[in-house]
């Protein structure tokens, strides 16, 4: 229990004694003292570590992204133009370092290049998707790691989405829809009508209504600014009903009067960017920027990172509750899962093995069968080698009698030869 503090009395010195000559010490006030001054920490801190915002912008090529981003931050922030002739969506990523008096701001600003430019827009969203997904994943990992470092680590989850709508004044493009309706759990949308000084302010009007029917009845949710903080709730709940913002960018600078103002020259007038009458850029940037940008951290958090990281954790088998519905710490499902995952090896181990030895048997069986196979050649052919033998044998035996037979031949022939040459030699010899 809290102790209760102790009142200490304290004396007030009389005139009485002031006069007798005793001098009172008067403490003059320098600032804040007590736990008062925590807030005061809390935005010293905040100043001198400085602040960071991922803004991604979604539109079409050439719809004015980049022209928007330098209006919000009155900087221009040098970014290349983009060509119509991408095979496929891609995103431009590019950080910046701001300084606005003391105020140091990291704005990250992810832009689509070739957005809608395809003839088959059906997997458009999708690069878009994927990288709101993989931010949140390089968060969950630095989460999940033993020592993990986030005072250097670069929070790249996306805060907003700003959305551009082309200023068609009918309606919105299927893709619109298909694009929103996949991202919305994922980033905070805010939706903008680009170029809206296209638009005459009563079509300006109707097409705002018609878009919000559309995302209500496509069940597209939207960013809604905070009316749950008494200070900002009225300004916040009145910029509700205004969404989609009709916005126009523009650096330049026009005179209008004794004064030069950011805004577009026409040859019928000057549309000033920063009028409300003329357009809703001072709404956004005030609500974007002034009110609701930490809101908008916050929801990214709270919201929808907590969201995929929940759908992750569970898809991983993580859960908060056992089969009995008693709370679970990490430890228990942690070893819960460990024993889960030993049990499935030395399953997976035993079926290896037996499919192993059956296979080994298998093998054994077809190496029995083909040794039989081979024995039965292998007497086959040596019985036809044994007769070829024996064959060969009786005709060496034959050829043998023959050879004989010609040699008794050949000595009765030679015999037979000398006996006529002798006398044919003695016939000659008798005539002489």
């Amino acid at each position: 229990m809290a102790e209760k503090p102790m009142c200490m009395p304290i004396q007030i010195p009389h005139d009485e004694d002031m006069q007798k000559g005793d001098s009172v010490r008067c403490l003059t006030m320098l600032g804040h003292f007590g736990f008062e001054c925590l807030p005061h920490q809390l935005v010293n801190r905040s100043i001198q570590q400085g602040f960071s915002f991922n803004i991604l912008c979604v539109g079409e090529t050439g719809i004015g992204k980049s022209t928007l981003i330098d209006t919000l931050f009155n900087t221009n922030l040098k970014d290349k133009k983009s060509s119509h002739f991408y095979s496929n969506v891609g995103l431009k990523i590019q950080t910046y370092e701001l300084q606005e008096n003391n105020v140091q701001l990291k704005l990250t600003v992810v832009r689509t290049v070739g957005y809608g430019d395809q003839i088959n827009k059906e997997a458009s969203y999708q690069p878009i998707v994927d990288y709101v997904d993989a931010q949140f994943e390089a968060y969950l990992q630095e989460e999940l790691k033993i020592k993990r470092s986030f005072t250097d680590y670069h929070d790249s989850r996306i805060h907003v989405c700003l959305y551009f709508i082309s200023p068609t004044g009918h309606s919105l493009k299927s893709l619109d829809l298909l694009t929103m309706k996949n991202i919305d759990s994922k980033v905070n949308i805010v939706p903008l009508i680009a170029k809206a000084d296209t638009i005459s302010k009563y079509d300006l009007q109707k097409f705002k209504c018609k878009i919000m029917t559309e995302l209500v009845s496509n069940g597209i949710q939207i960013y809604q600014f905070p009316t749950d903080d008494e200070p900002t709730a009225q300004a916040n709940s009145s910029m509700n009903g205004q969404l989609p913002f009709a916005v126009v960018g523009s650096m330049d600078e026009v005179k209008v009067g004794k004064r030069m103002v950011r805004g577009r020259q026409y040859p019928w007038g000057v549309l000033q960017v920063e009028n409300e009458n003329h357009c809703d850029f001072i709404k956004l940037r005030d609500m974007l920027l002034c009110i609701n940008m930490e809101d908008l951290k916050e929801q990214t958090h709270i919201q929808h990172y907590e969201w995929y990281r929940c759908c992750k954790l569970k898809k991983m088998g993580f859960t908060d509750v056992g089969p009995d519905n008693k709370p679970l710490s990490f430890q228990e499902i942690y070893e819960a899962k460990r024993q889960k995952f030993y049990d499935q090896c030395q399953r997976e181990e035993e079926e290896l093995k037996q499919k192993f030895m059956q296979r080994v048997k298998e093998k054994e069986t077809t190496f029995k069968e083909s040794e039989k196979e081979l024995q039965k050649k292998f007497d086959h052919l040596k019985r036809v080698q044994q007769e070829e033998t024996m064959k060969l044998e009786e005709e060496r035996r034959q050829l043998e009698e023959e050879i004989i037979d010609f040699y008794k031949m050949k000595a009765v022939s030679e015999t037979l030869q000398t006996q006529v040459c002798t006398n044919i030699k003695k016939e000659k010899d008798r005539k002489k």
